[in-house]
Parts: C-alpha cells; sequence; structure tokens
C-alpha cells in the first residue's frame, strides 16, 4: 500500500476514535447544562491530545521506532488546531442559535468530520513532515 493511502486509513482510525472522543465529551457537557462553545472547546481538546498522540506516534511515524512528537510538531499542531477550533466552534454555535442543541449536537460531528480533511494535509504535509 503507498505511503499516502496508509496515512489516509490511518488517520480516518485515529480521527474516528478522536471524534467519538470529542462528540461524546461535547454531548455529556451539554447534557450536564454547560453552553455548546466551552463544551465544543473542551470536548476538541480532548481530541486533540488524542488525535496529536495517536497521528504522531502511528499515522505519520514513517517506520521510526521512535516517531518525532517534538516542540516543533506540538506548536505546529496548536497553530492548525486553533484554526480549525475556531472554524468548528462558530458552525456549532450557529447550527445551536438556528435549530438548537439536538441539531448542534449532530451538526457537531458532520462539521468536525469535514474539517478532518483539512486536518489530514495539515498533518502530513506541514505538522508531522
Amino acid at each position: 500500500m503507498k505511503q499516502t493511502q496508509r496515512q489516509l486509513l490511518l488517520y480516518g482510525l485515529m480521527g474516528g476514535l478522536q471524534l467519538l472522543a470529542d462528540w461524546l465529551c461535547f454531548v455529556a457537557l451539554t447534557s450536564l447544562g454547560m453552553e455548546v462553545v466551552p463544551a465544543n472547546i473542551i470536548g476538541r481538546i480532548l481530541g486533540a491530545v488524542l488525535g496529536f498522540w495517536l497521528n504522531g506516534r502511528h499515522t505519520f511515524a514513517n517506520g521510526q521506532s521512535r516517531p518525532s512528537l517534538g516542540r516543533q510538531q506540538a506548536v505546529r499542531f496548536a497553530i492548525g488546531w486553533l484554526l480549525t477550533a475556531l472554524l468548528s466552534t462558530a458552525a456549532v454555535w450557529l447550527v445551536d442559535n438556528l435549530g438548537g442543541l439536538a441539531w448542534a449536537r449532530t451538526g457537531k460531528f458532520f462539521v468536525d468530520g469535514a474539517l478532518a480533511l483539512f486536518g489530514f494535509v495539515l498533518s502530513k504535509y506541514w505538522i508531522f513532515r
């Protein structure tokens, strides 16, 4: 399997775990009465920590026994995360205001799934290169 195909497959698997953790955290926090904006940010932080480690360790390791998860990757990851977190939070907030919490919970899953494609490109060509 070509490297990019392998990475895309692993990124999808790791991203699925990351997305699920983020979404479940968001649903749990909003069920407890937290507003969607802080709940989305907290969920995304949880997903980001998981995703940084999983993707740096497995998806983009390039066969290294101890892949580089150093400061440079962490700073680049944080910049990419801030951008996608802003987009995600704005979209979730908008959906919540237009359709309510049930729609925001559903919309978050799809918004963050779509942002994952952008995240793959950032990860492959900038964060973990």
